[in-house]
């Protein structure tokens, strides 16, 4: 009897206090299979391109470029972008640097028709570009760094490119459903500022206090079906007598 009244107990109280995370979790779950990643990622808004070929004729070679830039190399990648061919260069020391191909320069900065038309080109959809701002810092839905171009649409997701600075090149898309998603997806790891750390103290308690319910529960189940199974066969004597 003493493990029933413990075990009502634990599972009244313990269930009363993580209850609202686990109908977080349960809401999470529901967003997380209901929406198709693919939505949440926008990817039905990119316009599919076709492939450009590297323009080789008149890129400098990557040991030029490192020339250029002053930097000591591990690696370069020579890449296509909106802007023509760009060396990705990967110093020994320090962030990567993407320069142009043709001159081992930076690109020279973007102004803002020029980033609305190439978000407009990336894009697939009814909505138009109604606005673009170059961000100072990234903001942190980008989970990037540094200068970043904003493009929103105004189709009915509220979609919105973030270009590179450098190569015009659209780095992620967000939404209104990208927002909602993330949104529960931090309800349900419990890191409502970043979103991103799963593996927290909280979340390990919560879970081993909802873990107690479930053990809890299959106790207070056992004990119920085994006074409904003493009752019925008590009653079947008690019929045949």
């Amino acid at each position: 009897m003493n493990m029933v009244r413990l075990s009502t107990q634990l599972h009244k109280w313990i269930a009363l206090a993580v209850g609202i995370q686990v109908l977080f979790w349960v809401a999470g779950g529901l967003v997380m299979t209901a929406i198709p990643i693919e939505t949440v990622r926008s990817e039905h808004h990119v316009r599919e391109q076709t492939p450009m070929p590297l323009p080789l004729d008149g890129v400098l070679a990557p040991a030029a470029v490192a020339r250029i830039q002053g930097l000591a190399l591990v690696g370069a990648e020579l890449r296509t972008t909106p802007r023509g061919a760009a060396w990705v260069l990967t110093p020994v020391e320090g962030e990567a640097v993407t320069v142009s191909a043709a001159t081992g320069q930076p690109f020279p900065a973007l102004d803002t028709a020029t980033a609305t038309n190439m978000a407009a080109k990336a894009y697939r959809g009814d909505g138009t570009p109604v606005a673009a701002v170059l961000l100072p810092v990234a903001p942190q839905e980008t989970g990037r760094e540094g200068p970043i171009w904003r493009v929103d649409f105004n189709d009915g997701e509220r979609t919105t490119f973030y270009l590179s600075p450098q190569t015009g090149e659209v780095v992620t898309r967000r939404s209104a459903v990208w927002r909602f998603y993330d949104f529960f997806w931090r309800l349900h790891i419990m890191d409502l500022e970043k979103g991103e750390n799963f593996n927290h103290p909280l979340i390990i308690a919560v879970t081993f206090l909802t873990f107690t319910i479930v053990i809890t529960g299959f106790i207070l189940l056992w004990v119920r079906v085994a006074r409904d199974v003493t009752v019925w066969r008590a009653r079947r004597r008690d019929a045949g007598r």
